[in-house]
């Protein structure tokens, strides 16, 4: 599934294994780049996952050494960085 938010220049690709639909992962690129990525061509916005409870998810990545760079606010979204630079959205 494709989604292309011209207002916020951003496309939405949403992506699962026949038979787990619903669970896919959440592509996002940026059409207009990212400042905050190296420019070598291979990186996207991010990709989300939604997670049962997104408190106790920050809270056990936390635990385990991962900086939240964007905290959840009223139960919705929060960001993380990959080693590699890449930010995972959960919701």
């Amino acid at each position: 599934r494709r989604w292309d938010n011209e207002g916020g220049r951003f496309t939405l690709i949403f992506m699962a294994p026949e038979g787990q639909e619903e669970c896919p992962v959440e592509l996002t690129y940026n059409w207009d780049g990212d400042e905050g990525l190296p420019s070598d061509s291979r990186h996207f916005g991010h990709l989300a996952y939604r997670v049962e409870n997104i408190y106790d998810m920050c809270q056990h990545l936390m635990d385990n050494g991962v900086t939240i760079n964007r905290p959840p606010r009223d139960g919705h979204m929060a960001f993380v960085r990959s080693p590699d630079n890449i930010s995972i959205e959960l919701l």
